[in-house]
């Protein structure tokens, strides 16, 4: 008498691998999601540490000058002559840059999107004929939304 036994099949079903394959793309859009959080973050805590870098600068200025310096003080980058050269000893030009500003560091007379605002106050003070400057604000806005900002300690 013959024997009528089935070999029995090796291997996964197509249903099977399906499921592994979903399953790996659920964990992979996790992972980009959570590691895309993480970048932001990390840009938003460097933007901190910047405007709170820059103020702490300024206020120093202040304390030896008694007037906060104009938004054309801050922006002047001339290597030993400019103004940052002179008063803002210390303070690395990176940190006037958003870190998704494309690599400009001037400073701003508006808050913006990558990139850091300086308002001087009142209005149109230029240490000069114009006034002197006697309050500040500094922002940067924020990927996880809304703005930081830092006032003038007077």
């Amino acid at each position: 008498m013959i024997s009528l036994k089935k070999k029995a099949a090796s291997g996964f079903t197509i249903v099977e691998l399906l499921i592994v394959i979903v399953v790996i793309g659920i964990l992979a859009a996790l992972v980009v999601t959570t590691y895309n959080g993480i970048q932001q973050k990390a840009r938003d805590t460097e933007r901190k540490t910047d405007i709170n870098a820059l103020h702490s600068q300024i206020e120093a200025y202040q304390a030896q000058n008694g007037k906060y310096p104009t938004l054309a003080n801050m922006n002047d980058k001339t290597a030993s002559t400019g103004f940052r050269a002179a008063n803002l000893k210390g303070l690395d030009n990176a940190a006037f840059v958003d870190p998704k500003g494309g690599g400009s560091d001037s400073l701003v007379a508006a808050p913006a999107a990558n990139a850091y605002a300086y308002v001087p106050a009142p209005t149109g003070c230029d240490n000069g004929t114009g006034g002197d400057c006697t309050s500040y604000k500094l922002t940067a806005t924020l990927e996880a939304g809304g703005t930081y900002d830092k006032q003038s300690l007077n």
